[in-house]
């Protein structure tokens, strides 16, 4: 198979979470397990920084990969979903896996694929564990997928656990209550292994802190880090918790041994898009009209990327939005703001949600807007629409900004 035949194998044939949503979702680690014992145990050959959270674990991620570049590590980076390329979930320093190596790990594989019917998601964290264990990755930053307990990546032992916050995303699978979510994610946490806690919140941290003490897992909250505040390329405003995260973090990773000077935090979070390679991180693509792109796609994430789209200065705003069918519209919706103009669309992937179903709710909730047949055809509407002082903003979910970038 070409790399083109190889992608669509593992997308179409085997569920896929991002496309298909719950029936993708495993509810043991026996597939994963099986699959590591038939690679040869790759996960155990190089050491890892464990990465959850309902928002932030993706720029928190690629933070930290950008200040182990910086520091001179090889550094190895597995995160989800991907935006363009499917190559962009694995990476090490920056550059994706090649299309050679992604072919000749699925031909090599696939009968056993087939046989024990793995995910796309348990095939995807196997190709990257055997990847970094082939290229002997000094350390990898690993992102979870979904929760935690039960996520494909969680049969690492990593040198440090990170859990950036909680909010209500998948509740049909993680639980309803934010306790509930917080267990599912603190599955993370390992024995002896320290864990940084993002955000403190008063529902969840008392679940953090049992899981840790049952753990004798050393424990660290971001918001107690005192040390010197830093800046980052990434220019959201939300950031700012991010980066706190990361820097108690780095702090953690010192007191273990790893050398990571001041200047190599500096550096690395200047310059986390160019070391990385991270997009749709209210990403500015262009200037007259000023067009903004955010992945933000929770109530918790949009809270924060409305109220910095409000601080922009425009004379009208036009919203490109297009969401998947398991959203909580109900939440997200009031978070817009009624006086801009929409543009509603359906991501192209099978459980986006119909434009037209979006449409009707937003009206129900005071939005009103035009349906467009794709994400394409409404961005381009937005663009001839807007004059140069306007502001176009494109969002609601990770593929809809994936089909504009």
């Amino acid at each position: 198979m070409t790399y083109t035949e190889t992608v669509e194998w593992m997308f179409q044939q085997l569920p896929m979470y991002q496309q298909v949503g719950n029936k993708a979702y495993r509810v043991d680690l026996h597939n994963i397990t099986s699959l590591v014992k038939q690679l040869g145990e790759p996960h155990k050959h190089f050491k890892s920084i464990h990465v959850a959270g309902t928002n932030g674990k993706g720029s928190v991620s690629h933070m930290l990969a950008s200040v182990l570049q910086e520091a001179g590590y090889k550094v190895g980076l597995y995160t989800s979903p991907h935006l363009k390329d499917f190559r962009e979930r694995i990476k090490i320093n920056g550059e994706m896996i090649s299309e050679a190596a992604v072919m000749q790990f699925i031909a090599s594989n696939k009968a056993f694929f087939e046989k024990e019917s793995l995910s796309f998601f348990e095939m995807t964290v196997g190709m990257a564990f055997n990847y970094f264990s082939e290229e002997n990755v000094d350390i990898a930053v690993i992102e979870v997928g979904l929760g935690g307990r039960l996520d494909s990546t969680n049969i690492i032992s990593p040198e440090l656990s990170v859990i950036t916050n909680i909010g209500f995303d998948h509740v049909n699978i993680l639980g309803n209550t934010l306790p509930k979510i917080a267990a599912e994610k603190g599955g993370i946490i390992k024995e002896n292994t320290p864990v940084v806690i993002g955000e403190y919140q008063e529902e969840t941290f008392p679940v953090f802190k049992r899981l840790a003490e049952s753990k004798n897992a050393p424990f660290y909250l971001a918001e107690d880090f005192r040390g010197r505040s830093y800046t980052s390329d990434l220019k959201g405003q939300y950031q700012k918790w991010n980066i706190r995260t990361v820097s108690m973090a780095l702090d953690v990773l010192k007191d273990l041994g790893w050398e990571l000077r001041e200047e190599a935090a500096e550096k690395g979070l200047k310059n986390v898009i160019f070391n990385t390679g991270l997009r749709g991180r209210w990403e500015v693509l262009q200037e007259d009209p000023r067009v903004i792109c955010d992945t933000a796609h929770n109530k918790e994430g949009l809270v924060y990327a409305m109220k910095q789209l409000q601080e922009e200065k425009f004379e009208d705003l036009h919203l490109v939005i297009g969401v998947v069918n398991d959203k909580d519209l109900t939440s997200v919706l009031p978070i817009f703001p009624k006086s801009a103009k929409y543009y509603f669309s359906r991501p192209n992937v099978p459980r986006g949600l119909a434009a037209e179903e979006l449409q009707k709710t937003a009206a129900e909730n005071g939005i009103f807007g035009k349906v467009f047949s794709s994400v394409t055809e409404a961005y381009e509407a937005a663009l001839q629409e807007a004059s140069a002082k306007d502001v176009v903003y494109v969002g609601g979910s990770t593929f809809t900004v994936a089909e504009i970038i």
